[in-house]
């Protein structure tokens, strides 16, 4: 069986596609000196065997080597299917981690840095006839300051709250038909105030003659249409009968069609989808579809214990969602990675907010190039994901207070710079600018407090109030703007300590006893633990000033134990209890803390 076969790009679909995923020939270059030995026109020296898209360090890739890969090669043999003759033929990386190249037949394609960022290639005049020759190098270096690398290792091995590391291809690769004009891309923005939804496309080759026409469905059926001659950058307003607000209790999507059309020939065509939903912010507080919400998120950092950072299935992406769902939160904070579109598509469809997050950790702020990288490839990620309606907020920066004390004014520019370059790209999602400390320019206040005492917890906050100014800022105060009364998040906090595996070793003192840690003293039991997270997690709820939190965190992963499910995403607790911790509407009260399977349903 083919791995991860669906689509990558549920909100832009052409039918003339090909997935190349499966096992590649492979090879390391610790020397990098691949080139040297010719293998982009010759690549009998890359042997090995690899499973795409999964990275090598990871275990379903069939190499499992997780020590530092400085670059990686790849080999395989593709043919142009014979009804894509007369049109322009692009390869697609969902992700590549972290400069990537690309050569067929011996000819370079492109190339691209970003770890996270999709890109493609238009490789019709490099095709031949039959069998082609696709060769691909990948060069990685987390240590290097001049690529971002978020929760992967800086050192050899994992070591608190970070992980393994990821190296190349880790997200599908796939073949794409276009025609020679086409459409690049089509900004869906949502305006539910005036039920419609604006239409944007950007349009390659243009020429003469051409209409772009946007078609609305609802369950299957046309119920508006709209087109006008084609022209990039020129949006048209789909005015949506009898809408259907996107809810998380009702998260309905509409169907799009958009074409390019000359008089009755469709040109291009591509399928999409989108939700009309408002989220926006007044005063201290949030509001989904203009009514009061208070977000309940937890930190998901999406590692898998056998993918690393690519989910296994698509099922699993589905999955983790459902989990968090049962437990009572209603959206998360995706933490130092930048999603797969799949997982957005699935938030999408079941009614889940995100903020998200780019993976900046590893920066270093003294080194220009390095905002260089930052800056381009989170544009990039902007424009891939500005479509889903369960984005409802950006994070570009996490906890950048060391960059903030070694580099201040280098650190308020690039921060400015980067929220300047977002609301350009979208100015309809508020911005959370650096997550936790030391904000610059933000639309949403967060703060990170992992204090494990509820009295000392409750403190911390007595006096916020939005009219307060100061003395709600944990870390670095000197560095900070000051709180204006934005919605305050305590954006990081519980991370309680528990692996009833773990605890039961370190309690008989065994040797070889598993590294294990999180947060605070460890419990000494399920039932402390929860009671724990029911009493930190209670002085938010209940806080007439505080606007939502992130608990920290969705699952385990490796050494870091403090997540509400273990790592192979089994529950720790009963999810009925979680929900009444955190404040779920259906939260059911008085339950036993024991490790409950929670529905899928919930």
């Amino acid at each position: 069986m083919q791995p991860r076969p669906e689509h990558p790009k549920p909100q832009f679909r052409r039918e003339n596609w090909l997935n190349l995923n499966g096992t590649w020939r492979f090879a390391f270059d610790f020397g990098l000196s691949g080139e040297e030995k010719g293998w982009p026109s010759d690549p009998a020296g890359i042997d090995g065997e690899i499973v795409v898209p999964y990275c090598p360090e990871s275990r379903l890739s069939g190499v499992a080597h997780t020590d530092f890969i400085p670059a990686a090669w790849y080999h395989r043999t593709f043919s142009v299917p014979e009804d894509w003759q007369g049109r322009r033929v692009f390869l697609h990386f969902g992700a590549v981690d972290y400069d990537c190249r690309a050569w067929v037949n011996g000819r370079l394609v492109g190339r691209h840095y970003g770890g996270s960022a999709p890109f493609a290639f238009d490789v019709t005049d490099a095709l031949g006839g039959g069998e082609n020759q696709l060769v691909v190098c990948a060069r990685d270096d987390t240590r290097s300051g001049l690529q971002p690398r978020g929760k992967q290792s800086g050192g050899l091995r994992s070591a608190g709250c970070c992980y393994t590391r990821v190296t190349g291809i880790w997200q599908t690769v796939w073949l794409e038909a276009r025609p020679e004009t086409y459409i690049d891309s089509v900004w869906i923005a949502p305006d539910l105030d005036a039920s419609r939804l604006v239409v944007t496309p950007a349009i390659r080759n243009n020429r003469r003659g051409l209409r772009f026409r946007a078609t609305l469905r609802a369950e299957g059926k046309d119920v508006a249409t709209v087109a006008s001659p084609a022209a990039a950058g020129a949006g048209l307003a789909l005015e949506v009968p009898d809408p259907r607000p996107w809810r998380l209790a009702d998260p309905f999507l509409y169907d799009l069609v958009l074409e390019l059309v000359e008089g009755d020939s469709v040109v291009d065509r591509v399928e999409s989808y989108s939700g009309l939903r408002k989220f926006h912010i007044e005063g201290n507080r949030f509001f989904l579809n203009n009514e009061p919400i208070f977000v309940r998120f937890v930190l998901d950092q999406g590692f898998y214990p056998e993918g690393v950072w690519t989910a296994p299935t698509d099922e699993d992406l589905k999955r983790d969602i459902e989990l968090s769902k049962a437990v009572g939160f209603n959206g998360a904070r995706l933490h130092q990675k930048v999603f797969e579109e799949r997982f957005h598509y699935w938030a999408d469809r079941l009614g889940y907010l995100t903020w998200a997050e780019f993976d900046d950790w590893g920066l270093n702020f003294g080194k220009p190039a390095a905002l260089l990288n930052h800056q381009t490839e989170w544009g990039e990620i902007i424009l891939r994901d500005r479509n889903h309606p369960s984005i409802v907020a950006w994070s570009p920066f996490n906890e950048t207070h060391g960059h903030a004390a070694a580099h201040p004014e280098i650190h308020r520019r690039h921060v400015q710079d980067i929220v300047d370059l977002t609301r350009a790209l979208d100015p309809t999602r508020p911005i959370n600018d650096t997550s936790g400390y030391v904000h610059v320019d933000t639309d949403i206040y967060t703060v990170h407090n992992y204090d494990q005492d509820p009295e000392k917890f409750r403190e911390a906050f007595a006096a916020l109030a939005p009219e307060a100014r100061d003395g709600f800022f944990r870390n670095s105060p000197e560095l900070t703007a000051s709180y204006r009364g934005q919605p305050y998040v305590v954006d990081e906090y519980g991370g309680t300590w528990w692996n009833e595996q773990a605890a039961r070793q370190a309690e008989a003192e065994t040797e070889n006893t598993p590294v294990s840690w999180g947060y605070g003293k460890r419990p000494r039991s399920a039932d402390e633990a929860c009671e724990r997270i029911e009493k930190l997690s209670e002085v938010l709820t209940s806080h007439p000033h505080v606007a939502g939190f992130t608990y920290t965190q969705l699952t385990d992963i490796e050494q870091e134990q403090n997540g509400v499910y273990y790592y192979d995403r089994t529950p720790k607790f009963d999810a009925a209890r979680l929900r009444a911790a955190f404040g779920a509407p259906s939260a059911i009260e008085g339950t036993e803390c024991k490790g409950e399977t929670p529905s899928s349903s919930a």
